[in-house]
């Protein structure tokens, strides 16, 4: 397995998703949810690990290939000495059970195809019995049961484990492939047509897509990143993966590889952001009615992520039997940063309120009671050191970030209840919280000598979380304090460029090895540079990001300049949502918190 991150495109219905490279080969698939057992885990080893290609006989990557405009629908074109072939992959959105739909057609000439259905469940560890029924494959391991089925029927027949296709198009010629997964205990679902799932899926893409709001430059992009999101999020509950996948790594051949398919409050406020400002209020009612159902309860028990429908437990295991990508080990299943003390996320959770109720989404049944819950719980809280928004995994400290968020929880609850008096609440005490914390901040956070706020207390290091300060509203965008601290934070951060997340490494965060440039920071750059007044510096910068994506226009966490290659999972929603709110920023009145 040779292929780099970017190398690869996403397709989806909204429940999972799949990874397709350019040489036509599906080599991750979780089925049947984002964090279910891999069914194709060849990313993370080797094609025995699972993968199903579907390609020209003897070919390598595609010539080229596309997302039809406005859908997450996948083309993908090889020209060859016999002739030219299309294929077309996508998710169908589900009835019931998930479909992979896969469609070879002919476009000039004749070219002999060839696919390989290697199916490998639990990860890429059991090798399924397969047997024939009315003209399908079937594949059975334990709980898991996948049919596979072509239209028109081509030879198909069993070797090495695997189970594969040959036939040839000419043009005008079509052959649709469709993977169906359902529970082993239960009957056959009924059978998808490949051709009106098609038309269907386009219609339903193109009919959400057109109701995206933002006309600026750039929209191509914007919009782009939006069906990502969209196709990140699990509909049955509203909640938003960060990523995919598991364990692609911050550094090859290092150990900072994490399982991302999970929803992070850390996102939250930057979500609904991000998909108001594009017109996407379906989408972010669905987003902030999943936050309310995950973190109800004592406020003391915030977590910072959550499962797809608020599951609380995520525990952390490893997978030896997968040599990694790129021989990145270990591979994890689960997160324990679950655990973690984050104090920003309750700054995040009342900000995402407070957003809600500007942009008018209708209001639920007490949700401020339990705002006013984590008030009371973060009025003694914030004084507490915690593990902070990277989620280090060395000792807790007074992060600043962690503080500033503290300070936009009390300012947000003192918002509501000056704009919206009936909901009630003690706006005097949570103004004096709030002003006791910016006083600390100011005074504990603030390099004077260096003209720049710093990672935690006492500490020399230095984070790209203080970019968000004027974002935020914790200083005006004017402030020397501000303008030093980007300074600061573009001086001392460089990455080629870019912007890491933080100095210090392993001191700070206990862990060996690097990490690359990070994408989402370097938008918040874009942002930070465009409210203090440099308007031309940030609009440089967002198209060099924008150059980073790959030739279908995803991002990953991080990338690596002098590589020249993404790292991380896979494509990442932080990545995304950074990318529509720098260009809502740049390209709209500058606004702030």
């Amino acid at each position: 397995m040779a292929r780099r991150i970017e190398d690869y495109a996403l397709i989806g219905d909204h429940q999972t998703a799949a990874l397709v490279g350019r040489d036509g080969s599906i080599d991750w698939l979780c089925l049947p949810r984002f964090d279910s057992a891999a069914c194709f885990a060849a990313l993370l080893g080797d094609r025995e690990n699972g993968h199903w290609r579907l390609a020209p006989a003897g070919a390598g990557a595609c010539t080229r290939r596309v997302y039809r405009p406005g859908t997450l629908v996948l083309e993908s074109v090889w020209e060859t000495a016999s002739g030219t072939v299309k294929v077309t992959d996508f998710m169908p959105q589900r009835d019931r059970t998930p479909d992979v739909v896969r469609i070879a057609e002919g476009v000039s000439g004749r070219v002999d195809m060839l696919g390989v259905l290697r199916l490998r469940f639990d990860y890429g560890h059991v090798v399924p019995w397969v047997r024939r029924s009315d003209g399908h494959r079937v594949a059975v391991a334990g709980p898991d049961s996948v049919w596979l089925r072509s239209e028109p029927d081509v030879h198909t027949y069993g070797r090495d484990f695997s189970t594969r296709s040959e036939f040839t198009v000419a043009a005008g010629d079509r052959v649709a492939f469709v993977l169906t997964w359902h529970p082993s205990h239960e009957a056959r679902p009924p059978l998808v047509d490949p051709y009106h799932a098609l038309a269907q899926s386009l219609r339903d893409w193109r009919a959400w897509t057109a109701r995206c709001r933002y006309d600026g430059p750039h929209r191509d992009a914007v919009v782009r990143s939006l069906i990502t999101l969209k196709a990140l999020t699990y509909a049955p509950t509203g909640g938003i993966v960060a990523a995919p996948t598991t364990s692609l790594p911050e550094e090859i051949r290092g150990v900072r590889n994490w399982d991302y398919r999970y929803c992070w409050l850390r996102d939250s406020s930057l979500t609904l952001r991000a998909l108001l400002e594009a017109g996407c209020r379906t989408e972010a009612a669905a987003w902030r009615d999943w936050l309310l159902r995950a973190i109800a309860g004592d406020p003391a028990d915030l977590q910072i992520m959550y499962g797809l429908a608020g599951e609380r437990r995520l525990p952390e295991y490893e997978l030896p039997w997968l040599p990694g990508y790129e021989d990145s080990v270990p591979v994890r299943v689960g997160n324990a940063a679950v655990g973690q003390l984050q104090l920003d996320v309750y700054g995040e959770v009342l900000d995402t309120f407070q957003v809600a109720r500007s942009h008018d989404l209708p209001p639920k049944p007490h949700a401020w009671n339990l705002q006013r819950a984590l008030m009371d719980f973060l009025e003694s809280a914030w004084r507490d050191p915690d593990e902070g928004l990277w989620e280090v995994r060395g000792p807790r400290r007074h992060f600043v970030h962690s503080k500033v968020m503290a300070w936009v929880a009390a300012d947000r609850a003192v918002r509501a209840v000056e704009t919206h008096p009936r909901l009630g609440g003690d706006a005097a005490r949570w103004r004096a919280t709030r002003d006791a914390i910016h006083q600390e901040v100011c005074a504990r956070g603030y390099d004077s000598a260096r003209r720049t706020f710093t990672q935690s207390y006492g500490s020399a290091e230095l984070d790209a979380a203080a970019l968000l300060i004027p974002r935020l509203g914790f200083l005006p965008p004017d402030d020397p304090r501000v303008t030093g601290t980007v300074e600061a934070v573009r001086r001392e951060l460089d990455c080629g460029g870019l912007i890491r997340r933080y100095s210090g490494g392993t001191r700070v965060d206990g862990l060996p090895g690097t990490e690359g440039a990070f994408i989402a920071c370097s938008f918040w750059l874009v942002e930070a540079l465009r409210l203090t007044g440099r308007a031309e510096e940030a609009r440089d910068l967002f198209e060099r990001l924008l150059a980073l994506r790959n030739d279908v226009g995803l991002l990953a966490e991080e990338y690596d300049p002098a590589a020249g290659r993404l790292l991380g999972n896979f494509p990442q929603a932080f990545s995304h949502i950074a990318l529509v709110s720098a260009a809502c920023t740049l390209f709209t009145p500058a606004t702030t918190a």
